[in-house]
């Protein structure tokens, strides 16, 4: 009977730890989709919705990490206390509210011009209505919900696994983990082609198309499919217990200690929160060279990645959908005398394509009379700054929207992503290595206090700041602002693809190369200390070696001045000896 009921525990223990595997790896899926990949594929979106700079919409991104290591320390350290299934769970809610706290629905209200000449600044604040903070409150409080989803979710599983089972569980999350960049790619694709206001106006009365600049897709709508599987995956949260029988009965289990390597290993940035002398041993980590090295190494590393992470969609769409040539040429129509008695405004913004593949900024900077169709299938005509440009002859109409992208920036697209795939490969071969490097050149007692320090280092100096600084660099390159309804600076058009490439990609470079002057410094620091360890084995065994033969040279007179000192039996006593032995032999053989 008592073998039963182990069994039945045993296999009570694995159908839940598998319904709590299941639930943690959809619930892993639907965050990262949310959190991370959907909402940076998702930036060129937002940041025309609320006609934002580059630099406010990485606030937004970094809002996500704000909210995760603020409470983090507390929500790991108190609940590992509680209960720790609903604890995730309650986290899920948090971030599926997170999700749904957004302003998504374009209002377009006229205004009478006398009102915004008299009302200027009013009207300026009105457009600009901050209701990006919402966005970057709803960002931030994903993160707080994201906050006990490793530490908890991990020491759940290695609790109650047996010890052989335990890194299988583990590895299955975290390879089910890579999925969701994809998922959260796809869905901001398919969401960005849809138009913003889908369902609550005429598509056909829709002017512009998702190549046009100023097209706002449907980023509300991946925020609304991950808080939905948000909910659903955290349902079963709510209904497992507290703890589970151990698996094989193991009560003598060691405390668990969650180490991934996933760059941003939360559990680890609260454990040395329990440690005894914590500024001491502070002091020991950082004043080992290796460690400190290593470290600065991580942070620049951990910024070139943030950076590239957040804004290479908008890279791809900027660099390659729009040549530097034709940006110039549309900035110097801009002055052109073919268009100088239109009383063009400077700010107006409606481009429009000629037959040669021109892009000028609007029917009236093109010098256009007259116009026909309707919709997407407007079309100017006698537009005089066209037939300025090319020969007598030519097409004088232009067509609305922009121009697409010549037939090379196909080939040198594909060629960008083949280097960006193998960079990739080639960065994430360091990974693991970096790890052991870290946990080997210190003390074993300070294994925790490491990672949980480069943790924590590389997600406060990286991941916050990154996208702040990067988006302020980007929008210096900007040609064309985007002006609001009644006034303001929005979102930028155009970029000078030129300085674009060489600010993004020479940021980067720069990080990534100084990183590796610290790495170098590290394998050269090592192998000084293993060569000086080398030495001073060496030697030892030289000083082990010579002692020997001393030692053996000054016991053999010892020996010596023992055996003269030992007593010298007479050959007569030698002879009695022998005789009684021979004696005592032939009574034992009578």
């Amino acid at each position: 009977k008592i073998n039963l009921k182990k069994k039945e525990l045993c296999w009570t223990t694995f159908y839940l730890l598998q319904i709590f595997c299941n639930t943690h790896r959809d619930k892993v899926i639907s965050l990262k989709a949310l959190t991370g990949t959907y909402m940076k594929s998702s930036i060129t979106q937002i940041e025309r919705r609320f006609d934002l700079s580059s630099t406010h919409v990485g606030l937004i991104d970094g809002s996500f990490e704000m909210g995760n290591l603020l409470f983090l320390a507390m929500v790991s350290h108190f609940g590992a206390q509680l209960h720790r299934p609903r604890f995730i769970a309650a986290g899920c809610l948090l971030m599926a509210i997170g999700a749904l706290l957004t302003e998504y629905k374009i209002s377009y209200d006229m205004v009478s011009l006398c009102v915004c000449i008299l009302l200027l600044s009013a009207c300026v604040r009105e457009s600009s209505s901050h209701m990006w903070i919402y966005v970057f409150l709803g960002n931030a409080l994903r993160g707080i919900g994201e906050t006990p989803v490793t530490p908890l979710g991990i020491s759940y599983i290695d609790d109650f696994a047996k010890a052989e089972n335990s890194p299988f569980y583990i590895a299955c999350l975290q390879t089910i983990t890579l999925l969701g960049p994809m998922f959260g790619f796809l869905l901001g694709s398919y969401c960005a082609k849809l138009y913003v206001d889908i369902g609550y106006v005429d598509m056909e009365s829709i002017t512009i198309t998702p190549k046009d600049s100023r097209w706002v897709g449907a980023w509300w709508m991946g925020f609304f499919v991950s808080s939905s599987l948000l909910l659903i995956s955290s349902i079963p949260f709510w209904f497992l217990p507290r703890s589970l029988p151990r698996q094989g009965d193991e009560k003598d289990k060691p405390t668990p200690v969650s180490l991934t390597l996933d760059g941003i290993d939360s559990y680890f940035i609260v454990s040395f929160l329990c440690i005894t002398g914590f500024l001491p041993s502070l002091k020991r980590l950082l004043g080992t060279p290796a460690y400190f090295l290593l470290l600065c190494g991580s942070i620049l590393k951990f910024n070139s990645f943030i950076g590239l992470f957040t804004f290479k969609a908008k890279y791809m769409e900027q660099q390659f959908g729009q040549s530097a040539s034709r940006a110039n040429f549309l900035i110097e129509m801009v002055f052109s005398e073919c268009n100088r008695d239109c009383s063009c405004s400077p700010d107006e913004w409606d481009p429009v394509c000629s037959d040669k593949g021109i892009t000028y900024v609007s029917p009236c900077m093109a010098g256009c009379l007259s116009s026909s169709g309707r919709g997407k299938n407007t079309v100017f005509h006698n537009c005089s700054c066209v037939s300025t440009s090319f020969p007598p002859g030519s097409s004088t109409s232009v067509r609305l929207g922009q121009c697409p992208h010549a037939k090379d920036c196909s080939r040198s697209f594909t060629s960008y992503m083949a280097v960006s795939v193998l960079s990739s490969f080639i960065n994430s071969l360091g990974a693991t290595p970096g790890y052991m490097v870290i946990i080997r050149c210190i003390s074993p007692d300070l294994k925790s206090l490491a990672l949980g320090i480069q943790a924590l280092v590389t997600r406060t100096l990286g991941g916050i700041p990154a996208p702040v600084y990067f988006g302020a660099l980007i929008d210096s390159t900007c040609l064309k602002w985007s002006i609001k309804k009644c006034g303001g600076r929005g979102a930028c058009r155009i970029y000078d693809s030129n300085m674009y490439r060489v600010i993004f990609l020479g940021l980067i470079t720069c990080l990534s190369g100084t990183s590796y002057f610290f790495i170098i410094a590290v394998i050269i620091l090592l192998k000084r200390q293993f060569w000086k360890t080398d030495r001073e084995t060496e030697l030892q065994q030289v000083k082990a070696s010579k002692r020997s033969e001393i030692n053996a040279q000054s016991d053999a007179p010892e020996e010596r001045v023992a055996r003269s000192r030992s007593p010298k039996l007479s050959s007569g006593t030698k002879e009695c000896i022998v005789l009684e032995k021979d004696l005592e032999g032939l009574g034992e053989i009578s």
